[in-house]
């Protein structure tokens, strides 16, 4: 799928479906805090949540005291609605609406974090780009965080093929630039009673 046509769905998604009519609604996200409280980063470190849109992890750091915080999102929609219910408070935070794989920052980052964006990105050559620039732009000794669907979960999500993982595949596709710290399978509980099976994996830049 094309950036435009990318664009265009999520945009499309987050215009007409209510934040619990999508599967990845989580009012709290319990799993990215544990690991971002974990590494024990300085308040001012800069956080990079990859299609983050309007999720809450954005406004979880904003609570916890982080200062240095940046959304980016393809959906200029789910930016808006981010921004909308955060008020003031988005403000303190930088937004970028891109698709990742165009996306060309002046700073690096001490953590970036993707919960369930990468599993869109079935073509090897967008996987490709995609760790391409997460080696340039995290900081040696900075951390990468990404969730996707693992092997036991489901294969498409919102209309659309995405691409499973096991800590094998996972490890393989970011073993160049990193070192895996620690992996692990968890359930999502969906807002609509469905589970779905998560791996989440933890990864130190070298």
């Amino acid at each position: 799928m094309i950036a435009e046509d990318r664009r265009a769905h999520w945009n499309r998604v987050y215009s007409t479906k209510a934040e619990k009519e999508r599967s990845w609604y989580q009012s709290y996200p319990m799993t990215s805090m544990e690991i971002v409280q974990s590494l024990n980063l300085p308040k001012d470190a800069a956080i990079l949540d990859v299609g983050g849109g309007d999720s809450y992890f954005v406004d979880a750091l904003l609570d916890a005291g982080y200062t240095n915080l940046w959304v980016l999102d393809i959906s200029a929609q789910a930016i808006s609605n981010a921004q909308q219910r955060l008020g003031t408070r988005a403000l303190d935070v930088h937004w970028i609406i891109s698709d990742v794989l165009d996306f060309n920052p002046e700073v690096q980052f001490a953590f970036w974090h993707d919960r369930a964006a990468f599993h869109f990105l079935v073509d090897s050559t967008e996987v490709e780009r995609y760790v391409s620039l997460a080696e340039r732009v995290i900081l040696e000794g900075g951390h990468l965080m990404v969730g996707t669907f693992s092997d036991k979960g489901p294969k498409r999500c919102s209309g659309l093929d995405i691409q499973q993982y096991a800590e094998a595949s996972m490890v393989r596709v970011f073993n160049q630039g990193f070192n895996c710290r620690w992996y692990r399978e968890e359930d999502h509980h969906t807002p609509f009673d469905t589970t779905q099976n998560f791996l989440f994996g933890c990864f130190e830049r070298t």
